[in-house]
């Protein structure tokens, strides 16, 4: 008989996730995610789409807003579990009033010739000659996502380089779709989507790429992953273990890419077809048109240009109350899933 119990505690033993990740058997864990539906999510595509939340017990609902400062009020007040976007002014701000949000892992950050997002002007604008130069901003309407992002930033440095002011530039807040949109029936002159609308817009002839983020900010941290305070203390074991599925699904996508971030072979095709299930893109050779922006495989933060958003952020009013910007950053989900991953190879 003690010989048989040994057998089944072995067995057992042998069957259960690593690090005691969850009971087998188990009810799955409710995760909310809030996001804003772009290629630079497919992380996230990855991970729901072959199993690897289920695989940690987890049960992950995802929801879309049109820009990540607007997930950051339902996130502050603990509706969202995870949040995939940008460090905003808002971000910090609610950081500063004492509310618990934590910068878990990178979602994608800007090394050259690998752009998350792209300055577009209006095709007739370039056309008739009206736009000829970044001096020539002066004057448009340029659409962002939202007031103080991430990608404010670059904005913010787009028209430095220009030598205008930033009260040059009337800027409008629209979500990126809203972007494509806005351009085809000339309400905006200018526009800075994420894929896949930017290529969307170009491929419509709406407008024209002028610069990209990594021109002009390389290696920006301009997405990230965020835990909610209330997430990461009551049930940090789900935080290890949708980290880890996360990272899973960032590394399938990064194997699916040749050295300049463009779609190759079967694991290429596989991923695209991800990407056209849970985006509004529905071509097989529409993610083939251009470098996929970089998702670091060990999620992996550039903490040195969270600082310097930071820095923008407060040299432009935006900040409230000044804080320490790295106190918001939480690696401790990260290195715990990377315990049990491993560092990146690629195949």
């Amino acid at each position: 008989m003690f010989r048989n119990f040994t057998r089944v505690m072995t067995l057992a033993f042998m069957l259960a996730p690593a690090g005691g990740a969850f009971a087998q058997g188990a009810p799955a864990q409710k995760v909310t995610v809030g996001m804003t539906n772009v290629a630079t999510d497919i992380g996230l595509f990855v991970a729901q789409k072959r199993g690897y939340f289920r695989q940690e017990g987890l049960d992950v609902e995802f929801t879309t807003f049109d820009s990540a400062a607007r997930m950051m009020a339902p996130f502050a007040a603990g509706d969202l579990d995870v949040s995939a976007g940008a460090p905003s002014a808002g971000f910090f701000n609610a950081v500063g009033r004492g509310i618990d949000m934590r910068i878990v892992a990178d979602k994608v950050s800007t090394p050259p010739g690998r752009p998350s997002q792209t300055l577009i002007v209006r095709k007739d604008l370039v056309e008739s000659g009206r736009f000829k130069t970044l001096a020539d901003l002066k004057g448009l309407k340029l659409a962002n996502s939202a007031p103080g992002t991430a990608a404010w930033g670059t904005i913010h440095r787009i028209i430095q380089k220009a030598g205008l002011k930033d009260s040059d530039v009337e800027l409008v807040a629209l979500g990126f779709p809203q972007q494509v949109i806005a351009l085809a029936n000339g309400a905006i002159d200018a526009a800075f989507p994420a894929e896949p609308m930017t290529t969307e817009a170009v491929g419509k002839g709406y407008g024209v790429k002028i610069v990209t983020d990594a021109e002009i900010y390389p290696y920006h941290q301009i997405a990230t992953i965020f835990y909610s305070g209330k997430f990461a203390k009551e049930r940090p074991d789900a935080g290890r273990r949708f980290m880890k599925a996360f990272l899973s699904g960032v590394r399938d996508h990064n194997d699916a890419l040749d050295d300049k971030g463009m779609f190759t072979g079967a694991k290429g095709d596989a991923i695209i077809a991800i990407l056209n299930e849970f985006t509004s893109i529905k071509s097989a050779d529409f993610y083939r048109g251009f470098p996929l922006a970089f998702c670091n495989p060990d999620g992996t933060l550039n903490v040195e240009s969270i600082k310097a958003d930071y820095e923008a952020f407060a040299g432009a009013g935006m900040i409230q109350q000044k804080v320490d910007p790295l106190t918001a950053v939480d690696t401790s989900f990260l290195e715990a899933a990377l315990k049990d991953l491993g560092p990146y190879k690629k195949p």
